[in-house]
């Protein structure tokens, strides 16, 4: 089982960390949401909880909860910036399709 963060991704989590003032990394799950059925969601994480499962990339530690790891193994989350949009990449390998806004996805 893993889950990846590219260089620029890690980058930016840090700096995000780094500004925040506290956090030990990044939690990574799963949500019933969207027109797909499943959405990401992303948030800082100050303190582990008992059911996370804890990968490591490029410095940044990954929080994953027993739930959302089914849906999330394989992943790898990119950072990118096109025009004036910019923002993490999902690349999922058990989505089966996605929405046409990239918002939610489907397995």
């Amino acid at each position: 089982m893993s889950i990846e963060l590219s260089q620029k991704a890690a980058q930016h989590v840090i700096q995000f960390l780094d500004k925040r003032g506290k956090g030990i990394g990044l939690r990574l799950g799963v949500k019933t949401s969207g027109c797909s059925g499943m959405a990401y969601k992303l948030e800082f994480v100050d303190e582990a909880n008992d059911d996370d499962q804890i990968f490591e990339s490029n410095g940044v530690k990954i929080f994953v909860d027993a739930k959302s790891l089914p849906y999330l193994d394989g992943m790898s989350l990119d950072y990118a910036k096109e025009g004036l949009n910019e923002g993490f990449k999902f690349n999922n390998p058990n989505a089966k399709g996605q929405c046409g806004c990239g918002e939610s996805f489907s397995v």
